[in-house]
């Protein structure tokens, strides 16, 4: 998707969510993040940057924190986390993040959807994505699985972002 109003040279935000690889993290484990190194990789392949990169765990208010910390940096135009976003107990991602949104984007979830049903079937329903904008800068919040992002990374965010973060911050001129 090409737009005559894009920001270029887009630098990200990547945050994987997983309490386990969190922890092993803290205890100085070797921890392999597979779907964090590809979204790193695409994101790279794009001729963007990775200017933050973190493993958090499942938990809501570090969640919050955080995103709102990366929202407030001015080296940062888009928030990806990956990871926390399915149906149990602990996966508190999409919470933590819809109510703090300047604009949330349905269409990215719905779009998301379609395409893992395409692929995946039935087991489409249930997965959560969300999309939307804070602070002049594009959110996403995907399922941690690196089908989920390469999907999620190829056919929407690296074609969207540079217009959504464009349209996010064309308002906000001081």
């Amino acid at each position: 998707m090409k737009h005559y109003h894009e920001v270029k040279n887009l630098k990200y935000a990547l945050i994987t969510i997983s309490t386990s690889r969190y922890e092993a993290k803290k205890q100085g484990k070797e921890l392999e993040d597979k779907s964090g190194e590809l979204a790193s990789r695409l994101i790279k392949e794009n001729g963007d940057q990775v200017v933050y990169r973190e493993i958090l765990p499942d938990e809501y208010s570090v969640i919050k924190r955080t995103i709102l910390l990366l929202s407030a940096r001015d080296d940062i135009d888009v928030i990806v986390t990956i990871g926390g976003t399915g149906p149990t107990a602990s996966d508190v991602t999409i919470e933590a993040i819809e109510g703090i949104l300047d604009k949330r984007l349905p269409g990215f979830g719905e779009i998301f959807r379609l395409l893992t049903f395409e692929r995946e079937g039935i087991k489409a329903v249930f997965t959560r994505a969300l999309a939307g904008t804070l602070n002049g800068k594009a959110v996403y919040c995907i399922p941690g699985s690196p089908k989920a992002v390469e999907l999620a990374f190829k056919e929407i965010i690296l074609k969207a972002s540079g217009h959504l973060v464009y349209l996010a911050r064309r308002d906000l001129k001081d």
